[in-house]
This record gives C-alpha cells, sequence and structure tokens, in this order.
C-alpha cells in the first residue's frame, strides 16, 4: 500500500520523501484535496511498468487486427426461416 501526502505537505518533505522511496521502497501518492495526483516510485519500479506497458501493447495490436478482419456475412433466406427470423439488420446503409 501508498504512502499518501497532501502536496503542501509533500514539498516540505520531498528530500524525504525521496529517500523513503529509494531506501524503504515505499511508494508515495501525492494528493491535492484528497485526491491522487502523481506518485513517487523507484526508478526500478518505473522500468517494470514500462515493460509492463511494452508487453501488453502487442496483445492490443491482435485484438485491434482481429476485430477489424470481420466483416458482416448476409444471411440466406432459408437460414431466417428455419430459426424464425422475421426482421433483419441491414446496417447504417440499408439498401
Amino acid at each position: 500500500m501508498a504512502y499518501e501526502i497532501p502536496v503542501t505537505q509533500a514539498r516540505a518533505e520531498l528530500a524525504d520523501l525521496i529517500n523513503r522511496v529509494v531506501y524503504a521502497g515505499e511508494r508515495v501518492v501525492v494528493t491535492r484535496h484528497g485526491k491522487p495526483l502523481v506518485a513517487l516510485v523507484s526508478a526500478d519500479d518505473l522500468r517494470r511498468l514500462e515493460e509492463a506497458q511494452e508487453l501488453a501493447e502487442p496483445a492490443e495490436e491482435q485484438v485491434i487486427s482481429a476485430v477489424s478482419t470481420v466483416h458482416e456475412v448476409a444471411s440466406a433466406s432459408g437460414e431466417r426461416q428455419r430459426f424464425g427470423i422475421a426482421a433483419e439488420h441491414r446496417g447504417a446503409n440499408p439498401a
């Protein structure tokens, strides 16, 4: 769990906060009006976050690629009758 501190107090204690992050391995969340603004994390934590983000990006690209190749297939009228479907969606530009 991260240590939270108001921004006004963080200004006065910045050197101490940096030491807590670097030497004690703490994570510090700086807040304003009780809402998180920024987090102080070690350079190692930042590196791990960036590596995790880089690993996630190819997976996102694969999903986008797969979705972009999906296309509509027109239903055969026999199939509509077989399943008792009375209506058909014609998309944004009905013919």
